[in-house]
């Protein structure tokens, strides 16, 4: 029988039935070390237990209301995302990608008020920011945007880590009203501007000289992937508009926009809305992760991924394999392409990503201990030590 899916994933072929911590159980009962999270999601760990209790008795309670109505517990995680980030306002949607769009239409509303007939965003080569023809577009990566044209208009790209490029545009561009930026980017590969957050410090002096937005992408650096709530906490800048996803539910689909200072007042009735957004199950199920995230996670994301990130240095570093990141978004990057090394972890026991074809990116849940810490890098260092081995001696 075929299967009733469309096929639009390349899937392993491997299911999952049941999951603990940072463990997943295969159908046959067999026992995977996850360093993926469900790419950056189960930020509290697989079938946490007072994420599952929340999820249970919202249920129970009050699912959906629409926005038609005021909802209680969606003004109480603004509240609490206002107090973990900064920021004055939020908008709920289900997903990074609707956030990103958010972020999209506020730029050109933020142009079409300074009279700008046609805003432009400033975009990063490699980016991804989604997969709906906005996000789409300004994501960097050619291949994914194939057969989709024509593509949205009103994306400039320059090169990632390259404040000379942005420079360039704005003197070219008298229309860019705003940049878009991950603070690392994590699809093509966990990628750190050579400055580390320094980095967005340059770029938030660039938009107050230009009187433009700073908009970051922290769908997959936010809810304390990096070792802090946000991955811009690591500098001295606050952002106009953030956009986060992925960790906020722990598996439970939900996205924000925030906003702040020439962002905060540009929304207002009719103009953006969702059905689901900020549900009250939603809501409830991501106002527990928040609190959840601030018991330790979040710290024990910066103290493991220096464990792994040291580990893997002084383990492969003769190889020529290095590592970038912060926290617990961390690249391996390797010498040569490794996309076998997927299936034989798989094959030892051991999830794996790998990105831009020779970027091994470590997504493992928040909660992580020393000794599945130091297990990971026991095996994965393994991995790649007999992998390299083999293309010397060919």
């Amino acid at each position: 029988m075929t299967s009733a899916l469309m096929p639009t994933y390349a899937r392993q072929p491997i299911g999952f039935v049941r999951g603990e911590g940072v463990w997943l159980y295969d159908t046959e009962g067999r026992r995977y070390l996850d360093t993926t999270a469900g790419i950056a999601v189960c930020g509290l760990g697989h079938a946490n237990p007072v994420i599952a209790e929340a999820i249970a008795d919202q249920a129970r309670t009050l699912v959906h209301t629409s926005n038609l109505y005021q909802v209680p517990l969606q003004e109480k995680l603004g509240e609490a995302l206002r107090a973990v980030s900064g920021m004055d306002l939020c908008f709920f949607g289900n997903s990074g990608a609707e956030a990103n769009e958010a972020a999209i239409k506020l730029a050109r509303l933020f142009g079409h008020r300074k009279n700008i007939a046609e805003p432009a965003i400033i975009v990063m080569e490699n980016s991804f920011h989604g997969r709906t023809l906005a996000t789409l577009s300004a994501t960097g990566n050619a291949k994914i945007q194939a057969g989709f044209g024509p593509l949205v208009q009103g994306f400039v790209r320059v090169p990632h880590d390259d404040i000379a490029a942005i420079e360039k545009a704005a003197a070219e561009n008298p229309n860019i009203v705003a940049i878009l930026v991950e603070p690392i980017q994590g699809e093509s590969g966990v990628r750190m501007p050579k400055n580390g957050f320094r980095y967005l410090d340059d770029l938030r002096a660039i938009c107050d000289r230009h009187d433009w937005l700073l908009m970051l992408d922290e769908i997959q650096t936010g809810n304390g992937r990096t070792g802090k709530y946000f991955a811009y906490q690591h500098s001295h800048s606050l952002p106009d508009v953030v956009t986060t996803a992925k960790g906020l539910g722990n598996g439970f689909p939900i996205g924000a926009c925030l906003v702040r200072a020439k962002a905060r007042d540009l929304f207002g009735p009719g103009m953006h809305g969702t059905t689901y957004g900020g549900t009250p199950l939603g809501s409830r199920v991501a106002l527990t992760t928040i609190a959840e995230l601030q018991k330790g996670p979040i710290a024990n994301a910066a103290r493991m991924g220096e464990r792994i990130s040291h580990a893997f240095r002084k383990n492969l570093g003769d190889l020529g394999v290095t590592v970038e990141g912060a926290g617990l978004m961390i690249g391996v990057v390797l010498p040569k392409p490794c996309t076998e090394l997927i299936a034989r972890a798989r094959e030892d026991g051991v999830l794996l990503i790998v990105s831009a074809e020779n970027r091994i990116r470590l997504l493992p849940p928040l909660i992580i201990n020393e000794e599945e810490a130091d297990l990971l890098v026991e095996k994965i260092s393994a991995l790649v030590r007999t992998f390299l081995s083999e293309g010397a001696s060919a």
